[in-house]
């Protein structure tokens, strides 16, 4: 492997926050961290620079639980920090803050979806989070080889992931899933060469907290 010719992207999920916690589709309503979630952050910064992981530069999600989640871990690893709306998570439409109850009143999932069926009825549809997904990717390699850190959200980072590997979204959300639980985080190394990802890890939290979507 030619490693000065590489990307080494990691991309990880924000920590918990109010949105999280209180079971709610977030999508691009704007939650911001909780206490526990400014505590996963942090302790996610102080297990890499323990193993000394290092980054050129960091892309985050302008959404206050991607912003804050990142500022923590760029002002403890002394990273670079950059807000690109790529990253954002899928907009959810009608359904952006509601509870499970009561977004199942307003926008009462289909018998059966496909890929292009919008989401909370004038939401992004699954495909269109694809793209942009594939846009994100695009923009990323656009720039210099190096050591790139993203912090986003679940729906998002999913798709990049698809993206990356191959991956098209399927019928009635069938298809992979990866759990992405509150700062997990995800290693990929991209050989331009050669045209090949390579998935190296898929590291959960030590105490696993995921609650609710986005």
């Amino acid at each position: 492997m030619d490693a000065a010719s590489c990307y080494f992207v990691t991309l990880v999920r924000h920590g918990e926050s109010v949105g999280n916690a209180e079971n709610r589709h977030q999508g691009r309503a704007d939650f911001p961290l909780t206490a526990r979630g400014q505590a996963q952050a942090r302790a996610l910064a102080e297990r890499w620079k323990a193993e000394g992981r290092a980054f050129d530069l960091c892309l985050a999600s302008p959404l206050l639980r991607a912003r804050q989640t990142a500022e923590i871990l760029c002002a403890a690893l002394s990273i670079p920090l950059e807000f690109d709306p790529s990253w954002m998570e899928i907009d959810v439409g009608l359904v952006s803050g509601l509870a499970e109850e009561q977004a199942a009143q307003v926008a009462p999932p289909p018998a059966f979806s496909t890929p292009y069926h919008r989401t909370g009825q004038t939401g992004e549809s699954r495909w269109e989070l694809y793209l942009r997904a594939g846009r994100g990717i695009q923009a990323l390699l656009d720039r210099p080889a190096g050591r790139y850190l993203i912090v986003a959200h679940g729906g998002i980072l999913n798709m990049a992931l698809y993206a990356m590997l191959g991956i098209a979204p399927q019928a009635n959300v069938q298809g992979p899933r990866f759990q992405f639980n509150n700062t997990t985080f995800a290693t990929l190394i991209y050989e331009p060469y050669r045209h090949t990802w390579r998935l190296t890890a898929f590291q959960q939290p030590p105490d696993d907290p995921s609650r609710g979507a986005a």
